[in-house]
């Protein structure tokens, strides 16, 4: 029986983001089964799951898109909680243990998920059928784990904000310490958004020891690696979104700096780089400090690119997964051309000329994600 919570929460956050998201489910919908022929409609479909089912590539890229839905889903509910006609909701919530809260946040996931949960059991009843069952099971695990984070981090959300904590002990100690321009990301990432921090780096660490399992007979292929470090950065979009929104709503002072767009530029580069430091001290652990050093460069330039996007169209979460989508789709197959060496300075001078000639100008920092 549900409780009273998640019923709550189901008629307020699930029902919302539906309503949102209708078109673009409608659109999806219509892509997935108005474009195949009705006689070839059942053929299709059973073979994309056993495709998902068999194939290692084939379920990384369909990961890649259920990664996107899933950020937008943290992107939309986490953004419905600090609005004002919902903190009500969380003082009364708060009555209730952490793990009876958790319980309702998984269950108002995965109904949000819902079209995600029914092709992936489809898929994976598809693939048993078929006798595939590591890939099934891989399905299953990461459905489970991103229902569990996303529980997670709506629970640490509500309760912070009923708390009302004050500055984190990190920001204390380092009150009197000079801090890089470079750096003030680092500190807000540290002192307010540590949970998606750690559930990125979660991300990171199964996509890394998911794709070296699959690909296990050629990791030694830089093509596997290249493809490792996408995924990675892929699942980095939330903190590269939020590093945008920083900058604009925190940082808008700093147009008025006497910096150079290349000094400001490399302040990114910076900022990622030590984002991407616990994925550093892995490529150097793993790989020859020549192709541990390109793929660290490649990823650089991935995440530099990711950025540099949102000084376009601006702080659009809509906008900003679609393009992500076809960027994840153009440079999977660069990579899987051997144009890795070719990837990273067109990636850094793309990324380069999105800032340059977008830097100074007006932003909209609500957007309409």
């Amino acid at each position: 029986m549900q409780q009273p919570l998640t019923k709550v929460l189901i008629k307020v956050f699930v029902r919302g983001f539906y309503q949102v998201h209708a078109a673009i489910l409608l659109f999806v919908f219509f892509i997935m089964v108005g474009a195949v022929p009705g006689n070839m409609l059942i053929p299709y479909h059973k073979s994309l799951m056993l495709s998902m089912a068999s194939s290692p590539i084939m379920l990384l890229l369909v990961t890649g898109v259920w990664l996107l839905y899933i950020f937008k889903s943290w992107h939309y509910v986490t953004g419905q909680i600090f609005a004002p006609d919902k903190q009500f909701l969380f003082y009364s919530s708060a009555a209730l243990s952490l793990q009876q809260q958790r319980k309702s946040w998984q269950y108002t996931q995965a109904v949000i998920l819902l079209p995600v949960v029914i092709y992936a059991l489809l898929a994976v009843a598809v693939g048993v059928a078929h006798h595939y069952y590591l890939l099934p099971i891989l399905i299953v695990v990461f459905l489970a784990v991103m229902i569990w984070c996303s529980a997670i981090l709506y629970t640490t959300v509500v309760n912070r904000l009923v708390d009302g904590s004050n500055q984190s002990l990190l920001l204390k100690l380092s009150s009197k310490w000079r801090k890089p321009y470079f750096s003030l990301y680092i500190y807000h990432i540290f002192d307010s958004k540590k949970v998606p921090y750690c559930i990125t780096k979660g991300l990171s660490w199964l996509i890394i020891s998911g794709v070296f399992y699959l690909f296990a007979d050629v990791k030694t292929d830089t093509r596997v690696a290249g493809i490792a470090i996408l995924a990675v950065i892929t699942a980095h979009v939330v903190l590269i979104f939020e590093t945008r929104r920083f900058e604009e709503t925190r940082l808008g002072f700093s147009r008025n700096l006497p910096y150079s767009r290349f000094r400001l530029f490399l302040n990114f580069v910076g900022v990622y780089f030590f984002l991407l430091l616990p994925e550093s001290v892995w490529l150097f652990s793993r790989f020859q400090p020549v192709m541990a050093l390109q793929l660290l460069l490649a990823g650089l330039s991935i995440a530099m690119l990711f950025h540099t996007l949102l000084y376009w169209f601006g702080l659009n979460m809509d906008k900003y997964l679609q393009w992500i989508l076809g960027l994840f789709i153009l440079l999977f197959w660069i990579i899987m051309f051997h144009l890795l060496w070719l990837l990273i300075p067109l990636s850094f001078i793309t990324a380069y000329l999105f800032f340059y000639n977008n830097y100074y100008r007006y932003e909209d920092v609500v957007g309409s994600g």
